[in-house]
């Protein structure tokens, strides 16, 4: 099958259990989604390898809890997965990688960095 990007509009139970692999439990069951707070993934086989949690406010678009599962990690998945975030939403024309609660900072700085972004106080933009 071909890895595709996916806007999630309600999670199903599968789709929270593969996200469950990706953040914290937690964090799955705290998800809001709307026009505004969406959810992309990236999925392989019928499961989740990736999400990213964006928000969106007018011409401004900040990409949040972007992650994806360890063992899937280096095979271009967090790439495709930005690249079609971006490609769905034209009207943004400022976009933010947050740094909060990234793993490891130097990781995705040199990811964000890869995509074009540049290094700011809280993250990466572009």
């Amino acid at each position: 099958m071909k890895l595709t990007i996916i806007r999630l509009f309600a999670p199903d139970v599968q789709d929270k259990i593969d996200l469950g692999k990706i953040w914290s439990e937690n964090a799955v069951m705290q998800l809001e989604l709307s026009e505004n707070k969406r959810l992309y993934a990236a999925k392989f086989n019928d499961r989740l390898l990736g999400a990213v949690q964006v928000t969106l406010n007018g011409t401004q678009g900040v990409l949040n809890a972007l992650s994806v599962r360890e063992i899937t990690r280096r095979r271009g998945v967090g790439q495709y997965l930005v690249e079609e975030v971006l490609r769905d939403n034209p009207e943004i024309t400022h976009w933010t990688i947050s740094a909060s609660g990234t793993e490891n900072h130097d990781v995705m700085q040199a990811f964000a960095i890869a995509l074009g972004f540049l290094p700011q106080e809280k993250g990466w933009e572009k």
